[in-house]
């Protein structure tokens, strides 16, 4: 590879572009799932966010695209995700969904990360996570360093009606984490992750 000057200025991820063949059902799944609403919509797409930027996720739809049977066999995007500021904020959001039929595919504590990933209308993974230290310079950290992490990097499957039941009996975050990296709150039928085996 050519020899590349370093960066100067590093850019912020802004947005996920999507080819889809259901744009009514993406766009609706979106909105219910993360909050995003158009900015902009016309019959071959849309623009949408859930805060402040023009658009986060984008959809373009014409009818040259095809589903793909065979997608999960293919190289590609595994997963985009979204980050809620909290444990409580994340397992209330999943009560919300939960009430609504929307179920996670796959939970997982990470270690860095509690996360439950769903499957948008489309097959692919959408993570909803929150930040298991509430500080990215201290997840960051524990991920270059732990010893843990290098033990078990995908991390242990988590129950999140556990860990709600857990939370509502008083325990605390910090213990909840730990005894979910543990295994303590494994779910009683194991989640698939969207990975070929």
């Amino acid at each position: 590879m050519k020899n590349v000057k370093e960066i100067q200025e590093r850019p912020i991820l802004h947005h996920v572009t999507m080819k889809t063949t259901r744009l009514e059902e993406m766009l609706a799944w979106y909105k219910d799932v993360v909050g995003c609403v158009p900015n902009f919509k016309f019959d071959g797409g849309a623009w949408t966010t859930n805060d402040a930027a023009n658009h986060r996720i984008a959809l373009l739809h014409t009818p040259a695209i095809r589903n793909d049977p065979d997608k999960l066999h293919h190289a590609g995007l595994h997963h985009m995700a979204f980050e809620f500021t909290t444990l409580d904020a994340l397992l209330a959001n999943y009560t919300r969904l939960a009430e609504a039929g929307i179920l996670p595919h796959a939970c997982l504590d990470h270690g860095l990360t509690t996360s439950f990933y769903y499957e948008d209308p489309d097959g692919n993974s959408v993570e909803l996570q929150c930040d298991n230290f509430g500080n990215w310079n201290l997840s960051s950290e524990w991920t270059r360093t732990s010893p843990e992490f290098v033990r078990n990097p995908i991390g242990e499957e988590c129950d999140p009606p556990k860990m709600i039941a857990a939370r509502k009996a008083g325990m605390s975050v910090a213990e909840l984490h730990q005894r979910t990296r543990a295994g303590e709150f494994r779910p009683d039928v194991p989640g698939d992750l969207h990975l070929p085996v």
